[in-house]
């Protein structure tokens, strides 16, 4: 399958847009995804739902790493991908977005109907009593309580960092302020189901699409895949914009392999003109 940008245009004109969006549309911002351009997974799997929740050890290697990865992650700005896709939002041409994201980054650049499938990293649960705490807040505990902690390490995905396991060992992990319960990000890991109320809120926004344009997102994942499924059984056509291959190819009516941020510019210049 070889497509050029004008199919795209040609396909997403005069049709209402709804996108879905993965890793690969922030990328450009700094955040590394979980599977390079050619769809294999980096070496680093992510964390497992029940791994966390049933094993301290987990816990403590993944608050560890993301005490020194949360820095750096919340410092990321959007990138021009986000700001295509809300400009073309602001032109009436987009609906809004269905993101596989958990950075925040497309309500920063000023994306208004925006439906978080996976949570978002800038708030944590607690999982005994629900209660929500900011992950600033919750950076500033873990500092307090692990002062002295600070060895090399390397920027991951989704505000992780790559530590030697060795060096995690002494870490002191916070509880709830509430209840001194154990607490989790915010957001869906693998072996965990998306909330119902959140898939009812995206599967809302699917139905007003004529076209579904999927960024940045290799739809490995069934949590996005699925809308691609869903848009092939009703007719809706399918555009993917992302580097490599993904798990919905044979499911696009326009697939376009290259850099998206400098096609999501073009594509939003023409069809806001």
């Amino acid at each position: 399958m070889s497509h050029g940008f004008e199919d795209l245009v040609r396909l997403l004109q005069h049709r209402r847009l709804v996108a879905l969006t993965g890793a690969g549309c922030s990328t450009d911002s700094g955040i590394p995804d979980y599977r390079g351009p050619d769809g294999v997974q980096r070496k680093r799997p992510p964390v497992q739902y029940q791994e966390f929740v049933k094993h301290p050890a987990r816990r403590q290697r993944y608050w560890a790493r993301s005490m020194l990865g949360w820095p750096r992650f919340s410092d990321t700005r959007p990138n021009a991908a986000h700001h295509a896709l809300a400009v073309l939002e602001s032109h009436g041409a987009l609906r809004g977005v269905i993101t596989q994201n958990v950075d925040r980054l497309h309500t920063a650049a000023g994306s208004r109907r925006v439906v978080e499938l996976h949570g978002a990293l800038v708030r944590v649960r607690c999982l005994a009593c629900g209660a929500l705490e900011s992950r600033d807040a919750l950076q500033t505990r873990l500092r307090a309580l692990n002062p002295d902690f600070a060895p090399s390490f390397a920027v991951a995905p989704d505000g992780d960092a790559e530590v030697d396991d060795g060096r995690i060992e002494r870490f002191v992990v916070a509880d709830c302020v509430r209840c001194e319960g154990v607490l989790k990000p915010d957001v869906v890991f693998f072996g965990e189901n998306v909330p119902k109320p959140v898939l009812d809120d995206a599967w809302a926004l699917f139905d007003e699409a004529e076209a579904l344009l999927v960024v940045g997102s290799s739809l490995a994942v069934f949590s996005g895949y699925r809308f691609v499924k869903r848009a092939r059984e009703r007719g809706v056509p399918v555009a993917i914009v992302t580097r490599g291959v993904t798990r919905g190819d044979g499911d696009a009516t326009v697939k376009l392999d290259g850099d998206i941020a400098s096609t999501l510019t073009a594509l939003a210049h023409r069809l806001t003109r």
